[in-house]
């Protein structure tokens, strides 16, 4: 059934550029919430609407927990869910090929029997943990709040970041720009730990931040000058369609065209680029978080138009090669 979003989206249609590019798509998510649906069938019907994807990966999102049982092991039941639910999906693409699920590090060393239920629950698919330490003064920005700033220097909290290295564990990283010195700051105390920085290090452009983007950018500059330093950290292209980063497409009487967020996004995206290579960069699509600015075809359009000068050994590690080697999934690309 088609939804509110589902028709504005409709207003804006384009053909899929260069839709042989293989993907992996490696930042979703799933929910059944009230008046707002995301679960297998809706991600299918968007990866099948015209681009390549080989291979997705599932990303928490405070979902489907479980509702009793200890308090430190309900998120497992996230994964449970999703790897049920993969499980069933048969042929192209491999949904949910890898899940990243949550952990409370808070617990220090006590969170190893979380880490191991977890691989117990998908012990073909369970890659990694996220944990939102997006933080900032202002009561304007409540988007996955954590509970307290500085999360990441927490010695308690690095405790329990450390046991990822015991499972092999990928380390999924979620923060506002102004936070990003104190994630290269745990990137190099953990040099052996892959850390993937979610959303270009979520640049934000509402609240105190509203219409400050010439201040703003500069900044987040530095911060990923300084993250792209450390050589375990990759970063996931994308996510600037989240309302947060204040480019209010959402608020349009039609949804933007790829050509016009490309424009927006791209001084954003190529800088990553740029510092971090190709080899470490991955597009994303966040959706269905994205889902409020674009569809799914404008979304993987604009990564093609940025990425349209690079060669293709370039466009195969954006599009897919450094998401499967991160999250270690199959190499598909030659497919």
């Amino acid at each position: 059934m088609a939804t509110r979003l589902d028709s504005w989206l409709a207003l804006t249609e384009e053909e899929p550029i260069e839709p042989g590019q293989p993907i992996c798509d490696p930042h979703h998510h799933f929910w059944d919430r009230p008046d707002d649906r995301y679960l297998l069938d809706e991600l299918l019907r968007d990866t099948g609407s015209g681009h390549r994807v080989l291979q997705t990966v599932f990303v928490e999102c405070r979902s489907m927990y479980r509702t009793d049982g200890a308090t430190e092991l309900r998120p497992v039941g996230e994964t449970e869910f999703v790897q049920g639910i993969t499980v069933q999906s048969s042929g192209d693409p491999t949904a949910a090929a890898g899940i990243v699920g949550y952990a409370d590090f808070n617990l220090g060393s006590a969170v190893t029997p979380v880490l191991e239920a977890h691989a117990a629950a998908s012990d073909n698919r369970f890659r990694g943990i996220r944990c939102t330490a997006a933080w900032d003064a202002s009561p304007e920005i409540t988007v996955a709040r954590a509970t307290s700033p500085g999360l990441l220097l927490d010695p308690k909290w690095r405790e329990g970041f450390a046991c990822l290295q015991e499972f092999g564990l990928s380390f999924d990283a979620m923060m506002y720009h102004p936070q990003l010195s104190e994630l290269a700051d745990l990137a190099r105390a953990f040099p052996d730990v892959t850390i993937i920085l979610n959303h270009v290090g979520r640049p934000l452009g509402i609240g105190p931040y509203a219409g400050k983007r010439d201040e703003v950018f500069p900044e987040w500059q530095k911060g990923i000058t300084e993250v792209a330093a450390c050589p375990n950290v990759v970063v996931k292209v994308g996510g600037l369609g989240n309302p947060i980063s204040g480019f209010d497409w959402h608020q349009r009487t039609m949804p933007p065209t790829s050509r016009e967020v490309a424009e927006a996004v791209s001084p954003y995206y190529l800088f990553c680029i740029e510092k971090f290579s190709p080899d470490r960069c991955m597009f994303e699509s966040n959706f269905p978080v994205d889902k409020q600015s674009y569809s799914y075809t404008v979304c993987w359009n604009v990564f093609k138009r940025i990425a349209k000068d690079f060669s293709a050994s370039e466009q195969a590690a954006l599009f897919h090669d450094t998401a499967a080697r991160a999250y270690r999934l199959p190499l598909l690309s030659a497919r």
